[in-house]
C-alpha cells in the first residue's frame, strides 16, 4: 500500500510537486514522469475486478431472491422466521429504500442511474481493496433496484421495487437495500480512517 501511495501521489498535489515526488520516491526502474510502474497497473486492475465481482454477487443475490419471492411468496401469507421479530412479507415499493418518497419514483430511478455512472467512472482510479468492496456493494444494490424500476409494473422507470424482509417495527426492505446500506457504512468508516479510493492515506 505504501508503494502505491508513493507512486500515485496524493490527489491534492500540484503538478510540479507530483513530478518531483515521483523522481524522489519511485522504486528503481519506475518511470520518472510520475506514471505508475508496470507492476502497479495489474494491482489497479485487480481492485477493479474485485469491485465488479462484489457488484455482480450482490446483484445476482438480490435478483434471485426477488424472483423467488415473486414466484413463491407474493399473494400469500407472510412467513414468520423469528416469531414476531422477523418475517418475510412480499410488497411492491414505488418509493426509495425502506418505502420513502413514493411520489418520486422517476427521480429515484435517475439518481440510481447517476450513482452507477459515478461508481464506474471512479473505478478507473481505484487502488484500495476496501473501497472496491464498498463501491461494489453500492453498485450491485443500485443495479438491483434499478432493474425493478425499469422492468416491473406499472412501467419503464416507474416500476415498483420488490421488498420482502420485514423486521418488527421497521420498514420492509430487500437485499439491494442491505447492500447499499452496508456499502455506505463502509465508505463512512474508510473516510474516518483517511483512506482514499486511490489508496492514499490522509490525516486531517
Amino acid at each position: 500500500m505504501a508503494e502505491a501511495e508513493r507512486i500515485i501521489g496524493t490527489p491534492d498535489s500540484a503538478g510540479a510537486d507530483e513530478t518531483a515526488a515521483s523522481d524522489e520516491t519511485a522504486a528503481p526502474g519506475a518511470p520518472a514522469d510520475g506514471t505508475a510502474a508496470p507492476e502497479e497497473r495489474p494491482r489497479g486492475r485487480r481492485r477493479i475486478v474485485a469491485l465488479f465481482v462484489v457488484a455482480l454477487l450482490a446483484y445476482l443475490l438480490d435478483l434471485g431472491s426477488k424472483m423467488l419471492v415473486v414466484a413463491k411468496l407474493e399473494g400469500h401469507e407472510p412467513i414468520d422466521l423469528i416469531g414476531d421479530l422477523l418475517r418475510l412479507d412480499a410488497i411492491r415499493n414505488p418509493g426509495a429504500a425502506f418505502g420513502m418518497g413514493e411520489a418520486f419514483t422517476i427521480i429515484f430511478t435517475c439518481i440510481a442511474a447517476a450513482v452507477i455512472v459515478v461508481i464506474i467512472r471512479l473505478a478507473r482510479k481505484l487502488y484500495s481493496l476496501p473501497w472496491a468492496i464498498a463501491l461494489g456493494l453500492l453498485l450491485g444494490g443500485a443495479l438491483g433496484n434499478l432493474t425493478d424500476r425499469i422492468f416491473r409494473s406499472p412501467g419503464v422507470f416507474e416500476g415498483a421495487v420488490v421488498d420482502f424482509i420485514a423486521p418488527a417495527n421497521f420498514a420492509v426492505f430487500n437485499l439491494a437495500d442491505s447492500a447499499i446500506v452496508c456499502g455506505g457504512i463502509l465508505i463512512v468508516l474508510l473516510s474516518f480512517r483517511g483512506l482514499d479510493p486511490d489508496g492514499t492515506v490522509h490525516k486531517d
